[in-house]
């Protein structure tokens, strides 16, 4: 154990009011901006925008531009039946026998009777083409988004003249906005149109072009293959949708079709795009008890017409860095701003030093979990909001035993707590369908949820009733999980209305883990059956498995959700007799194993991995996201985590190294972390859709991460783990530079969040703080540490505290 001087002060008013904060030199995080100096060709090369419901990736194209759009809420399916398999309980009797003769194939194999049905898919909502009929013989090309305001700009001349457009997507109107430009005396013309992979049909009325369309009210996953009826379209069945389009220019001639919009001889036009889509709630029929999409598309665009584009550019600016500019970063070294985002990349994954490269990643992360999560119960999805796919890789669903989890990493540590609020809603509705989960496929009470789930709560195991492998079907632990989530916004914001409100699911999700625990042969308690999420084993007769009991991944997040639920009741007064049940099962959950190699198991025996380097590590869960497993409070345990990473190697997918970054700096290892981010961020070739995946993760030209292919979860990974790396809070102590790597021995980062209601803003230089400012968001007590040495005090509500570098009061 390392022991740490304490020296505790208590602050009262005489205290420091809040600035922003500065280091000497530069100013904080003036690298902001992607740019490139050619049109996008594929997907991954797109500049994407959102307003957390609509989403636009811009190509950017001369002669043609495409645009696809998304909405958050526009799916395949329709509210799920989570009684769809109400017997299934019925088979866990035989699967525990099985198992618990060491039988493993005949479990897995009787384990198939545990599922349902799949999930469905985030939907392409189609793809806006702006038809120029420009020459490709252009001059001086650029296109950018600015994250620093949410806006993307292309420009480039013909003939010496110049054009310009500028794209952005309106939080507070609700509408996506172009403006288009051109120093050419004559003018410029150009044809608007749509097309989609979605049923839909168009008509123009008063020159708004207006797409009524619907999308499937079925899509099997990507990975099944071509299949029969794999999408299958019904008017009567599934969300609907209504586009519209429309123009505003001062000196244009607009004409229309019914499939087309045309302007023509115009020096400046804006082009107006509103969606809604019948979406109502998980539980509502989208058909019979769906929203009014149409009337409310109409409304969202009649009242952006009827304001000035300098006004919704204005309020869209204000709101977005509201949000975005709350936190800064500066990281000392050289940078190369001056040079094409996909060449920095490039020369970057070469090995030279791009510091504002790293921080720009970083940021860029915010600047997507901004774009991506604002809608209430609707979470962001394994791309986001950004899919042009029927059939997108993995559905572009929640997967809940890493994908959506990760996605939110960022959020509260991030300073966008507000970004959380549609994954704490959802989870709400996933607790409603799992108690039916529970019973009908576990027989126990509580809620539970799994491997997948969608728009409609879908919580049940997936495999198409006996189809899947339960290698990555059957799995049943991400209420667990989920429900840490809710804890998280609790600590950080120490809420207690929310945390009363939210109570009910965190016991829910407990008390089916309590229920579903029975004893081993050694009296320990255990899961049984379980799965370690997507991984197999080898048992020493060869069988390569997936069904087991005592999976540790499972006993490590009921561990966490055990401890949480009774520091939750704590606060609350509330639930004694239940909190001394849970007190007493942890004394008898089955321990953590060190194998004979010094790692963590993985397995309840000491088992190979059927792939020693596989890419999930979720028996370290204790570790990150959880916190019961630290180097300074479970040394061996830490270690063993240690060893664990080391055996499965750096070389892994981009969602699994970004969760790695942020193990390897709950390590306190800052530069095996900072190794891991250098390697998040190499770089990929596009290549359009990528479904199938080697171990080779990195970034894709428009810095979106690549699994390969397209997974967002990678970018909010990567980003947490910056902030993992330098200030960590899970021990009821903010930590200073923890894992500072050697790479960055100078910078300054302002507004990142830590747990007790604080915001943390410091500096250093030549490995070594420099200043500290924290300002308390909750009058609680703080606690900071700083290379061993601790201060405590007392704190009021909106009072800034400052320190030296060596934690003294200035």
């Amino acid at each position: 154990m390392i022991r740490h001087t304490t020296v505790i002060f208590l602050f009262f008013p005489l205290l420091f009011s809040a600035c922003k904060f500065q280091q000497e030199g530069a100013g904080i995080s003036d690298d902001l901006k992607l740019w490139y100096d050619e049109p996008a060709e594929f997907f991954e090369q797109c500049l994407v925008l959102g307003n957390g419901k609509m989403g636009a990736s811009v190509f950017g194209g001369v002669a043609k531009d495409s645009i696809f759009l998304n909405d958050a809420t526009l799916w395949s399916g329709e509210p799920v039946d989570p009684n769809m398999n109400p017997e299934a309980y019925k088979h866990v009797p035989a699967i525990r026998e099985a198992l618990k003769n060491e039988d493993y194939e005949l479990a897995d194999k009787l384990n198939r009777k545990l599922q349902g049905s799949f999930s469905q898919s985030f939907a392409p909502l189609g793809t806006v083409l702006i038809e120029y009929g420009h020459s490709s013989d252009t001059a001086d090309y650029y296109r950018e988004l600015d994250i620093s305001n949410a806006i993307s700009k292309v420009q480039y001349k013909i003939d010496s003249k110049a054009y310009q457009r500028e794209y952005l997507i309106s939080h507070p109107d609700q509408v996506m906005a172009i403006k288009l430009t051109s120093a050419d005396d004559a003018g410029f013309n150009f044809r608007i149109r749509f097309r989609s992979l979605l049923r839909f049909a168009s008509k123009n009325e008063g020159n708004v072009l207006e797409i009524s369309g619907y999308a499937p009210y079925h899509a099997e996953p990507n990975y099944r293959g071509d299949m029969p009826d794999a999408v299958r379209f019904d008017d009567n069945k599934g969300i609907h949708f209504t586009t519209l389009f429309t123009i505003d220019s001062r000196d244009g001639q607009i004409t229309g079709t019914d499939s087309t919009l045309t302007v023509s001889e115009a020096s400046e036009a804006i082009i107006y795009i509103s969606i809604a889509t019948s979406f109502n709630g998980f539980d509502k029929d989208p058909v019979e008890e769906g929203l009014n999409h149409r009337s409310i598309a109409h409304d969202k665009i009649n009242a952006a017409v009827s304001k000035s584009y300098g006004s919704i550019r204005k309020a869209h600016i204000e709101d977005y860095k509201s949000y975005f500019d709350r936190v800064s970063i500066k990281l000392e070294g050289e940078s190369s701003e001056d040079l094409p985002t996909d060449d920095r990349l490039r020369k970057y994954s070469a090995g030279e030093t791009d510091k504002g490269l790293e921080a720009l990643y970083f940021q860029f992360g915010r600047y997507l979990l901004i774009s991506s999560s604002r809608t209430p119960g609707v979470p962001a999805n394994l791309q986001g909001i950004w899919n042009p796919y029927l059939r997108p890789p993995w559905s572009s669903n929640y997967t809940a035993n890493i994908n959506v989890e990760e996605n939110y990493w960022l959020a509260e540590s991030g300073n966008l707590t507000e970004m959380h609020q549609p994954l704490l809603s959802f989870i709400r509705n996933l607790s409603e369908t799992g108690v039916i989960t529970a019973k009908t496929f576990y027989g126990v009470n509580g809620w539970a949820s799994c491997h997948n789930t969608d728009i409609w709560a879908m919580s049940n195991p997936v495999g198409d009733f006996g189809k899947g492998h339960p290698v990555w079907a059957n799995w049943n632990m991400s209420g667990a999980w989920l429900s840490t989530h809710l804890w998280e916004h609790y600590l950080y914001t120490q809420d207690e209305t929310f945390l009363r409100d939210n109570y009910p699911i965190i016991k829910g999700a407990s008390l089916f883990c309590l229920e579903w625990l029975v004893e081993d042969k050694r009296g320990f308690l255990i899961t049984s059956p379980s799965t370690s999420p997507e991984n197999l084993y080898l048992t020493p007769g060869g069988y390569r498995g997936a069904t087991l009991y005592g999976a540790t991944a499972d006993l490590a997040m009921i561990r966490e959700l055990f401890a949480l639920n009774i520091e939750a009741a704590g606060i609350l007064g509330i639930d004694k007799k239940y909190v001394k049940k849970l007190e007493e099962v942890l004394t008898r959950l089955y321990p953590y194993q060190i194998g004979a190699k010094g790692n963590l198991q993985e397995w309840y025996y000491d088992w190979e991995d059927a792939d020693p380097k596989h890419r999930h590590q979720t028996h370290l869960f204790g570790l990150h996201p959880g916190s019961h497993i630290t180097p300074q409070e479970t040394p061996d345990l830490a270690d063993a985590s240690r060893t664990s990473l080391e055996i499965k190697g750096d070389e892994t997918t981009g969602w699994s190294k970004g969760w790695r970054i942020n193990l390897w700096a709950r390590l306190l290892d800052g530069d095996r972390a900072y190794k891991m981010y250098r390697e998040l961020l190499t770089y990929v070739e596009p290549d359009g859709v990528k479904t199938t995946y080697d171990r080779g993760g990195g970034t894709y030209p428009n810095l979106f991460d690549a699994h390969p292919p397209f997974q967002i979860d990678g970018n909010f990974g990567g980003a947490a783990g910056v902030i993992e790396m330098l200030m960590q809070s899970h021990l009821d102590v903010i930590d200073i530079l923890p894992a500072l790597p050697s790479d960055w021995p100078s910078g300054a980062v302002s507004g990142l969040k830590a747990r007790g209601g604080f915001e943390v803003s410091f500096s250093w230089k030549e490995n070594a703080l420099i200043e500290l400012k924290i300002k308390s968001t909750a009058a609680k007590k703080c606690k900071v540490r700083y290379k061993g040495k601790t201060v405590e005090f007392s704190t009021r509500e909106d009072q800034v505290y400052r320190f030296d570098g060596n934690l003294d009061e200035k």
